[in-house]
């Protein structure tokens, strides 16, 4: 059977209570006697047997997709893993990992965890835990986390593989709570102008969104890009508070409103961190929910620009509804609406397939590649506060829209990285060459500017994705060449440094999506004043 889950969460923090939800069956006996009635007698007359749990979750499933695409289903089993990112911390051992021809190669000790303390490191590689081989055995993701994972305090003995090290080293693990960072990177990007990614909106975003803010500002950040890219959303009272930090006091950040839910407007309430200095902010396509929250705020009030594509177009509230047996139903209870008055949610009428569709056949039909190919009709238009006219009818259209440019994609390139090739590689060359690399490049900006992906290590590369059965292609390695020498720059940054260095080398290079360019080129030309946005 298979349960339908869905990443683009905007959800109300209070769960109904399972008295409340019996008190609302119990006010249609009729309905609810109908499926009772039909249970009964399928477990009493059926030709076989049947599992009738089974069979209950999907009556669920399939109620919930007749309602809307955001409307599911949690069994209780996996509602702990499904709230995790979210939440912003798990309790484990602290390490992220990939497992890549049957190794575990350890890709980053997370900061500060249990991991990173004792000595483990980016390039280690596992070869048992609790003295079970781990190496060769057809591991999956989820076997190494349910070994590694566990509660705070408790202890686990894994062995390690280094690179130099002639005998595996044994270490003992004492589990803690371990942080999901949000903020996925933060840098200077040129003088005075700050960068931050955020990659969702959990329950720790805005500590570490506020704490990545004020460093930018201690080192000389005026401007900021803030990079809602991919973001699929998050809770619904981080968006507000991040669009808080932006916007002055006793502004209307948003609105939502339901059937059984009257409308409820949300506002500024404080001093923000940047309520002065321009501010661009990244969406595209990936860009959903509590992203589009904040970036719809962020241009109704002409507060800044929004740069990139047409963001997702998932506007639908959730609430958190516990069932019986400890699983879960988040239920969609009302709309929200940016200041302007626009729901940004997209149309779902054909059902929950062509939804999720949708936003891969945008490149199909011109929308990814082109802005003439998107038709808004003049029944969608709103205007901001300085009366611009901005669009509604499915997701925050930008003010500066960014095409990607699918010419130097191809095969070989998909393959390498989809067979983790370009990864793997990656990692043994910091292996091999960490303290080299280290010496010649003392921070990632130095690193940008001066390393250069050479002929031998292309050569290095197709060598070793030929032994990973990627057989040469002349054509897709010259077309995609740019492409792939950043990936693996970007890999590599990542493997000596972190996350935020990976990115700096990604925004700084990219061929395909300009986005962080084209919001560098706004901060540095007339459009600011042209879009009536020069107060700030």
């Amino acid at each position: 059977m298979h349960l339908r889950y869905l990443p683009l969460l905007l959800v109300l923090a209070l769960p109904v209570t399972q008295t409340e939800a019996q008190a609302q069956q119990d006010n249609d006996p009729l309905t609810t006697g109908k499926l009772g009635s039909l249970l009964y007698h399928i477990d009493r007359m059926y030709v076989d047997d049947v599992d009738k749990d089974k069979l209950v979750d999907a009556a669920i499933v399939s109620m919930l997709e007749e309602l809307d695409p955001h409307s599911i289903y949690i069994p209780k089993e996996d509602l702990e893993e499904v709230n995790e990112p979210l939440k912003g911390n798990f309790e484990g051992v602290g390490i992220q990992f990939n497992i890549i021809r049957d190794t575990i190669y350890v890709v980053d000790a997370i900061p500060g965890g249990p991991s990173e303390r004792i000595g483990i490191r980016a390039g280690d590689r596992i070869i048992s835990i609790e003295k079970e081989n781990v190496a060769g055995v057809s591991f999956k993701n989820s076997d190494v986390m349910k070994r590694l994972r566990g509660k705070k305090g408790t202890k686990v003995d894994v062995a390690i593989l280094r690179k130099g090290e002639p005998q595996a080293l044994d270490f003992t693990i004492t589990r803690d709570k371990i942080p999901i960072y949000s903020v996925e990177a933060s840098y200077m990007a040129e003088p005075g102008v700050g960068y931050i990614k955020v990659s969702r909106f959990s329950a720790t975003t805005m500590k570490e969104f506020r704490e990545k803010l004020t460093e930018l500002k201690t080192a000389g950040m005026k401007d900021l890009i803030l990079d809602l890219q991919g973001n699929g959303g998050g809770y619904l009272r981080t968006a507000i508070e991040m669009a808080d930090e932006f916007l002055g006091d006793r502004k209307l950040v948003v609105y939502t409103e339901g059937r059984t839910s009257p409308r409820e407007d949300t506002y500024s309430t404080k001093d923000g961190l940047f309520e002065k200095g321009r501010l661009v902010v990244l969406v595209d396509e990936g860009s959903a929910s509590a992203s589009e929250i904040v970036s719809g705020a962020i241009q109704d009030w002409d507060r800044g620009l929004v740069v990139g594509r047409r963001s997702f177009g998932k506007g639908l509230v959730q609430r958190p509804v516990m069932l019986s047996d400890g699983s879960a139903v988040r239920l969609t209870v009302s709309r929200y609406y940016t200041p302007s008055g626009r729901s940004i949610q997209k149309s779902y009428e054909e059902g929950v397939e062509a939804y999720q569709r949708e936003k891969s056949e945008r490149l199909s039909k011109g929308e990814l590649t082109s802005a003439d190919s998107i038709h808004a009709s003049d029944t969608v238009k709103y205007f901001t506060m300085n009366k611009r006219v901005v669009y509604g009818g499915g997701g925050i259209m930008p003010d500066v829209f960014v095409p990607i440019d699918t010419t130097q994609s191809s095969e070989y390139f998909g393959q390498l990285v989809r067979k983790g090739v370009l990864n793997t590689f990656a990692l043994a060359y910091v292996d091999e060459h960490r303290a080299e690399l280290a010496a010649a490049y003392t921070a990632p900006d130095v690193f940008n500017t001066k390393f250069l992906v050479t002929d031998e290590l292309r050569k290095a590369l197709q060598v070793a994705a030929k032994a990973d059965g990627i057989e040469p292609d002349p054509v897709g390695q010259i077309r995609s060449e740019e492409l792939i020498d950043l990936r693996l720059k970007a890999l590599i940054a990542r493997d000596l440094w972190n996350t935020s260095a990976y990115w700096q080398v990604i925004n700084a290079g990219n061929p395909v999506d300009r986005s962080f360019q084209r919001a560098l080129e706004s901060l540095n030309n007339d459009t600011f004043q042209k879009l009536g946005m020069a107060k700030y």
